[in-house]
């Protein structure tokens, strides 16, 4: 359909299929070392996929980092990701990953509402303030988080930052793409779920983050947030829509240092 290409990241990616592989052997391998500091698959819907990870820092948390992964909210799981906690527990935070259903056996609205079930459900885990990130699709996810009518009001008074990756803040383009025959929105739909139109928000903290090298269409829905919102915004030049995740891991990275401000 007309904006296939404007939203295939991948084929403008170089040996962009190496990328899950050595993602999902990076989250496994930092799965095991730290075994003894993690609770997995704990469980916050009645589905299979509705379960979080959960990684704690040695010593008591500041607080806790909840990281949501994209994929078009039709792809992947928590266990891809893992390893990205690394540089958030450094700084002395918890930090939990959830899987959601998917797309097209749900609706994104179901996923938006499965994320904040999993939000509310972590704030049980962990006590202090909540930092959200979230990548792609998952940027759509966090961001959402901060209409007020989503969360319980004890947990959203906790959420302190917010940093959508690389985010979906507008999905009525979306409807110009062969994906919508998995998500099945319609015009009312695809804007009720998009955070640009969300005017009544939290006080939260936001940065909104983009690679330099990301497709043109994604540095457009980072500044439609941007402005929206009148946020922050962050181009992390030479980084593209599947390396621009990779400082999460680097505890000195100025993405890390921005989401545990």
């Amino acid at each position: 359909m007309e904006l296939d290409d404007a939203y295939s990241n991948g084929a403008y990616i170089e040996n962009a299929d190496s990328y899950p592989p050595r993602w999902a052997a990076s989250a496994e391998d930092f799965r095991n070392a730290v075994r003894q500091r993690s609770r997995l698959d704990v469980p916050y819907g009645d589905s299979e996929r509705q379960r979080f990870d959960l990684f704690l820092p040695e010593g008591a948390p500041k607080g806790v980092v909840i990281f949501v992964h994209g994929g078009y909210w039709k792809a992947f799981d928590k266990s891809t990701w893992s390893h990205l906690a690394v540089g958030p527990l450094a700084h002395g935070f918890a930090v939990a990953m959830p899987s959601y259903d998917l797309c097209p056996e749900v609706s994104i609205a179901d996923i938006t509402k499965q994320i904040a079930a999993a939000v509310t459900r972590i704030a049980q885990e962990v006590e202090g303030p909540i930092h959200l990130a979230g990548h792609s699709a998952g940027g759509h996810l966090v961001a959402r988080m901060l209409d007020r009518t989503i969360l319980p009001p004890d947990v959203g008074a906790r959420i302190k930052t917010v940093v959508p990756i690389s985010p979906l803040s507008d999905l009525r383009p979306l409807l110009r793409t062969t994906m919508n025959k998995s998500f099945g929105m319609d015009a009312a739909s695809a804007t009720a779920e998009s955070p640009v139109e969300m005017h009544d928000r939290l006080p939260a903290d936001v940065t909104v983050w983009v690679g330099g090298d990301e497709r043109p269409a994604f540095l457009d829905q980072a500044i439609w947030l941007v402005e929206a919102w009148d946020s922050d915004h962050v181009i992390a030049f030479g980084k593209h829509h599947f390396n621009v995740i990779e400082p999460l891991a680097d505890p000195k990275s100025d993405l890390v240092t921005v989401l545990t401000s």
